[in-house]
């Protein structure tokens, strides 16, 4: 399946990140969850990755925030039935790239206790957890990772 970089200012990709809206606020009070909006998702330090089915359907989307301190991985998300495919270690690896080609010295994200699953992920892609970062505060609702990257 096709994972690239695209806007995410397309209607299929804004279904698919008010699905992932809903879904983290099924598991976590408002206040607990750092989503980034549209126009944020637009901003030319941002890049958006898509993973698109065979029929070309949106079926996963990842951005990372480029930084100089480090790529944040923000708004991963792969509908469930398009699950143990290997799109998000797609998306992950796609975004890494971009964030070695940027020169940024670790990745960085924010997680919470109630997705084990993607926690599971993240660790198998080579991210450890470590606390909070860049604005964040401390919540318990949160989980906090970091891969570094060598340069």
């Amino acid at each position: 399946m096709p994972i690239a970089f695209e806007s995410p200012d397309q209607p299929e990709v804004i279904a698919l990140i008010a699905d992932l809206d809903a879904y983290q606020l099924s598991l976590y009070p408002p206040e607990s969850v750092y989503a980034l909006d549209l126009p944020s998702l637009m901003q030319p330090h941002v890049r958006f990755a898509v993973a698109r089915d065979a029929a070309g359907a949106v079926v996963g989307c990842a951005a990372v925030v480029l930084t100089p301190e480090y790529g944040e991985i923000k708004r991963m998300y792969v509908q469930p039935a398009a699950r143990g495919l290997g799109l998000a270690r797609g998306l992950l690896d796609l975004l890494e790239g971009a964030a070695r080609e940027q020169g940024c010295p670790q990745l960085t994200l924010e997680s919470g206790p109630a997705q084990p699953e993607a926690l599971g992920l993240y660790e198998r892609h080579g991210f450890e957890r470590c606390g909070p970062y860049g604005d964040y505060r401390d919540d318990p609702l949160s989980v906090f990772m970091r891969k570094p990257l060598a340069s």
